[in-house]
Parts: C-alpha cells; structure tokens; sequence
C-alpha cells in the first residue's frame, strides 16, 4: 500500500496537528473537569484522523492486461509563420493541412491519451495528456499562425527540451505506458531573434529512448508559396509577408532534408502531405504488440482505499447528530418544566 496525497503533505498536516491538538486538550480537561464531555472529544479526534485519511488517499496497486489504454500520443505543431504558406492541396495554407491531420490522427488512435506541443516564438504545451480527443479536435479547428508582429524567425530544434522533459516525466510517472510522437511542420529554418542552438534535428537525439514510434509529417512543396500575416484579425485581405532584403512578397519552400533527418533521428517514418488523406496506415506501423514485448503491457493501476474512512465519518456525524438531538430535546424538557 502507498500514499496519493489529495492534498499536499504540508497541507494536510497543517489541517490535522491543530485540530487533533484541539480535540486532545479538550479531551484532558474534560476529563479532569468530569463534564461527561470526555466520549464527545474522543469522537472528534477519529473524526480528524479519518479526514486526514482521506486527505492521505490509501492505494492498492494493481495490474492489468489492457493494452491499448497504456498508448500516449505526443502531437507537436509548427506554428510559425511559414506554415501559413498557401501551397498545400493546392491553394490552401499548410496549417490548414496540419489541423486536417491532427483530426485524422483522433481518428487512427482512438482510446488513447494525447497531448499537444506547438513552437513559434518560442515552445509551449497546448495540452497536457488527455483521454479526451474532443478537446484536441477543438484545438485543432482554432489553429492559427504565431502572430505576424511577434515573431521571432523558424527553428527546428525550438521545441526540443520542451519535449524532452515532457516525455522525460511521463516515463517517471508510467513508465509502462507507450508513446509515440507526431512532428508536423515544414522543417524550415530561418535566422530569427528568438532563435537559439544549432537549428540542426541533432537536438532530438536524447529523446530517442523515449519514443516508441510515431511519424514525421511534412508539409509544403519545393516551389514553395507565399503567406498571409496574422495579427488576430481573421481578415481574408490582410497583406502577405514580405521579404525584409527585397520588400517583396516573402516565399516559404518546405524542407524536406531536415524533416528526413529529424524522423532518421527519432527512429520513426516520414511522410509528405500534399492533401487531405487517411493516417489509418500510420497505426498500422505502430505494433503495440511487438512494442509492449518488453512487458509493458501490463499497466500499473493505483486504486484508492478511503471508503472506510468516509464510512467512520458517516457513523461519527450520525452519533454527532444523535447527541445533539438528544441535548435539545432535555433543553426542551427543562424549559416546559
């Protein structure tokens, strides 16, 4: 048996130590004072150490043969500028593309745990792991480009330590769980002030003992296209991005060498998205079977044992309100007589 804590530790002892203090003092001296209050204190003190039992949270852990329920999806979306180039499925921006995708991916891994990292100016968790899928949807059909005035150039390896320690402490906390990493962008890189590091996918390295499979997703073409700004009006004339060396419309070319790279370095599969398809042959790469073989298919399960605290607060409250009704009724009594 082991302890969740519902509440911090420092918490809870600063709820229980004053009270249980209370309750003994109250308990000496009516002890000593024969009042008859005594049995009454008594019960408040179980009373107190009941709730910090609850506060405590008792678990019993236990295992279990599900598979699937043990499978973490790691989606992480380039938002930069450059993913508003309009060269995907012909006319259309590449986040356009990416939100298709994100959708697609609920879709290939139902019933699983997901969570969202995006990279702009900088690296951010949209979501941290959720079972709800209906809540990455949402995300996805609210996805826009950073905001034009802010930002800070395209990096590749922006959102490496972000990732890193988010797998880092999902390992920690279940380590029997499988994960797999989706990386959607365009691979560009250009200088920026925000930009930081190498540029180069080598920053993705250390995580390479995290991922158990996934994909990178490429978005964009050779001739590349040109973007329109963002400043968070969702105005369909808004002015295009320009060029700052030449004043002219700026044009975003995809990447395709980095990406190739980046998905050589995470051990996992690229692919080239040029329009609106199925991902279902994505979940076919990932065997969970042959992945779990190393006996993480058994999934710990914490249960928690705090009923028969609740049901000791149950009996305290009742015999509580049986004396108090029991006191009124004498103080009834006496004011007849």
């Amino acid at each position: 048996m082991s302890f969740r804590f519902l509440w911090e530790p420092w918490a809870l002892l600063l709820f229980t130590l004053p009270l249980i203090a209370l309750c003994v003092w109250g308990f000496i001296r009516s002890r000593r004072d024969g009042d008859g209050l005594g049995l009454a204190w008594a019960r408040r003190i179980v009373l107190v150490l009941a709730v910090a039992g609850i506060g405590a949270t008792p678990t019993v852990i236990t295992e279990t043969e599900e598979v699937i329920s043990n499978l973490e999806v790691y989606i992480v979306v380039d938002r930069t500028g450059s993913m508003a180039a309009e060269d995907y499925n012909a006319t259309q921006t590449r986040l356009t593309g990416v939100a298709n995708d994100v959708q697609a991916l609920m879709d290939a891994f139902p019933g699983s745990r997901y969570s969202v990292l995006s990279f702009a100016v900088q690296a951010q968790r949209e979501l941290p792991l959720t079972s709800d899928s209906r809540a990455v949807r949402a995300w996805a059909d609210t996805l826009r480009q950073e905001n034009t005035w802010y930002a800070g150039g395209s990096a590749i390896d922006r959102p490496a330590a972000l990732l890193e320690r988010t797998l880092a402490n999902a390992q920690e906390l279940n380590p029997q769980n499988v994960r797999i990493v989706f990386f959607l962008s365009d691979g560009e890189n250009t200088v920026g002030d925000t930009t930081t590091g190498d540029e180069s996918p080598s920053a993705y390295a250390s995580l390479r003992g995290y991922v158990d499979g996934g994909a990178v997703l490429g978005y964009g073409t050779a001739a590349g296209a040109t973007m329109k700004e963002w400043t968070g009006i969702d105005d369909p004339n808004r002015p295009r991005i320009q060029d700052p060396e030449t004043g002219e419309d700026a044009i975003s070319r995809f990447d395709e060498t980095t990406l190739r790279e980046l998905a050589a370095v995470l051990g996992v599969r690229y692919a080239h998205r040029t329009e609106p398809g199925d991902l279902e042959f994505l979940a076919d790469t990932v065997n969970l079977e042959s992945i779990v073989d190393d006996g993480r298919a058994v999934v710990t399960v914490h249960r928690d044992v705090y009923w028969p605290f609740v049901w000791v607060i149950v009996g305290i409250l009742a015999w509580e309100a049986f004396d108090a009704a029991r006191a009124i009724r004498e103080m009834r009594g006496q004011r007849v007589r």
